[in-house]
């Protein structure tokens, strides 16, 4: 399958002055993964696109934009030799690997709809998949979670007197044999007319929001969406995306829009993808030496925090905090017009040399940028992180965007931002606050949901995001919190949560935070303690081994906590400060179903189940009004 290059008509494009990229493709009706794909095998044959981990050691396979080609080709005809349609569902439910991005590959290829399935998904949640997007194959990593898939599509069969059939396959089986030995008979010839049906409105996947309440609602994807953003949008920041020793490690679960764009981004550029798992993540990132990596801002937090508590006490603990503070007043004199001191150089080259050279190197010897989302990332680690010499290019997205709506620029970083509207979108904010977004990165719809569908954009057509915020003047975005999150106390003062949780969970010992108080006389918190860090810090501060429970009433653990409240406090006002908190003895994760995949808190679901906790904080203020 050959493709032709598109032309981009004007000038550079102008952001807040400076040129930063041709100006953006329209896609066309040939604009497909498929197609985008075969302008990078056209481009190079021969480079390398992928480099697998080898099982027998920590070495890495490199693999040629061509050889990974013609395997896609091979597992596409597979899904024709089992008999699939075009258009219809398959689904995949895998970590992160070589495997997950090769399928998702020959999916496209063979005119299918991808559905991406968390590892995590219940069987419940898998049945109502399999009804809403009419899965007609599912492949599992292994035969531990195709059982979950039969048990789900076991329970639609008794359902629905006209249930579809649904085959299941597994990878610890050999799947890929057995769909390459399905498309043996399949010619090329058929399996390029199948690719070339393939238009650019067509649905190339349906992803399943995770939530954070209700019942998950499929995003529908085009390839138009998909392939015109990552065409265009390794052209608009080609310095970190675009060249040929452009390494991207791949970790979080690809199940997700935000990893999902990611790996199409590294196919439509010219460097190499790789795929690691979060269990040998740092040995991985050494041998595999990203330019980049993507991750979330609870990762950022946890190297901080580790980084913190390794220093132990004493000497070390303040040497570390010291060079922390250079960091982060290094970075911030950056953005002013006469840059660093002459002294603060000289402390910010000491702070290198003592700190910040070892904590780069847990990212791997190439690593220069990290491209954060998934959350508010917050100013303080922003600033860390760039004062340390990695630049973090914080975004923002959402499913419905396909991850990326804005992101800040390798030219002009603005730390506290997300940036500025990529290639093919565009952000306004309403009346009331909220981001509305329009553009070539904006999903189709909700999948069999008109009635979300109605709820969610405008009378013309902008999407609601949920999200408030604000856009300076040169165009960069601002996040201030989510639209539903908004906290109004008794008093009728209006508070985001999300800067005071951000700043609590600064701290070694905090795991998680989540700010209450709707109609409530004041502001408190439910906090979780980090059981990871835990031990290093009661170390730390000479205290004898405990557990998170004992911990959770320690005097000096509840000292350290109200030292962080209170710093936690001086980035608001007296109204929205926390003036109560609790300690919960057990912390979110995604087994008891208070995080999502992507490890956002499903705050009404921590409200459901910690009721009595948030009880328990205003049963003293019940008897009359207090201000707020």
């Amino acid at each position: 399958m050959s493709t032709g290059t598109p032309s981009v008509a004007g000038s550079p494009r102008v952001i807040a002055g400076v040129a930063v990229s041709p100006l953006i493709a329209e896609p066309d009706e040939s604009w497909t993964i498929p197609w985008l794909l075969a302008g990078r095998i056209e481009r190079a044959p021969e480079r390398t696109i992928i480099e697998r981990k080898s099982p027998l050691g920590n070495t890495w396979v490199p693999i040629s934009a061509r050889s990974f080609g013609e395997e896609v080709a091979r597992i596409a005809s597979g899904f024709m030799g089992l008999g699939l349609e075009p258009g219809q569902a398959v689904g995949l439910m895998a970590h992160t690997s070589y495997e997950w991005t090769l399928l998702d590959m020959a999916i496209a290829r063979a005119g299918l709809v991808s559905v991406p399935i968390y590892e995590t998904d219940s069987a419940e949640q898998i049945e109502w998949i399999v009804e809403d997007s009419a899965l007609r194959l599912v492949i599992t990593e292994s035969t531990a979670l195709a059982e979950i898939v039969r048990q789900a599509v076991a329970a639609y069969s008794t359902a629905h007197e006209d249930a579809h059939s649904v085959d299941i396959l597994s990878l610890d089986r050999d799947a890929l044999t057995d769909l390459t030995t399905a498309g043996a008979e399949i010619s090329r010839a058929a399996l390029d007319a199948r690719t070339a049906g393939i238009s650019a409105s067509d649905i190339y996947s349906i992803i399943y929001t995770s939530g954070t309440t209700g019942r998950p609602k499929g995003v529908e994807l085009t390839h138009r969406t998909v392939a015109g953003l990552a065409w265009n949008g390794v052209r608009w920041i080609p310095d970190v995306l675009f060249l040929e020793d452009t390494r991207l490690l791949l970790f979080l679960p690809l199940a997700h829009s935000y990893a999902r764009f990611l790996q199409t981004l590294a196919l439509a550029g010219n460097g190499v993808l790789g795929h690691s798992d979060p269990k040998t993540l740092l040995p991985d990132l050494k041998a595999f030496g990203p330019t980049y990596v993507l991750a979330v801002p609870r990762v950022l937090e946890k190297i901080y925090n580790a980084a913190d508590a390794k220093a132990g006490s004493g000497a070390k603990l303040k040497v570390f905090r010291w060079a922390a503070k250079t960091a982060i007043a290094y970075s911030r004199a950056l953005d002013t017009p006469q840059g660093p001191s002459a002294a603060l150089k000289a402390q910010h080259a000491a702070a290198d040399r003592l700190v910040f050279r070892t904590i780069r190197a847990l990212l791997g010897p190439n690593a220069r940028y990290a491209i954060s989302g998934g959350g508010p990332l917050g100013e303080r680690l922003g600033h860390f992180y760039r004062g340390l010499g990695l630049i973090i290019l914080e975004g923002y997205g959402l499913t419905e965007t396909i991850g990326p709506t804005s992101v800040n620029l390798d030219i002009r970083n603005k730390i506290g931002t997300v940036g500025p509207p990529v290639c093919g979108n565009k952000v306004r904010v309403s009346a009331d606050g909220e981001l509305e977004v329009t553009g070539l990165g904006v999903f189709s719809g909700y999948h069999n949901n008109p009635a979300a569908n109605a709820e969610s954009f405008t009378d013309d057509g902008w999407f609601r995001t949920g999200d408030i915020g604000s856009i300076d003047d040169d165009g960069w975005i601002r996040i201030t919190g989510r639209k539903k999150e908004l906290i109004v106390t008794a008093g009728g003062k209006n508070v985001a949560p999300a800067i005071l949780e951000d700043r609590l969970r600064g701290h070694p010992l905090v795991s998680q935070v989540v700010v209450v108080g709707d109609g409530e006389p004041f502001i408190a918190a439910l906090v979780t303690l980090d059981k990871e860090m835990l031990p290093q810090w009661l170390v730390n501060h000479g205290l004898a081994e405990m557990d998170v429970v004992e911990a959770s009433h320690h005097p000096q653990v509840l000292a350290a906590l109200d030292r962080a409240v209170a710093r936690a406090n001086r980035a608001v006002s007296r109204a929205e400060s926390i003036r109560a908190y609790r300690v919960l003895t057990t912390d979110f994760t995604e087994a008891n179903g208070l995080l999502t995949p992507s490890l956002k808190v499903k705050r009404a679901e921590v409200m459901r189940v910690h009721a009595d906790a948030v009880a328990d904080i205003y049963a003293s203020t019940r008897k009359g009004p207090q201000d707020g």
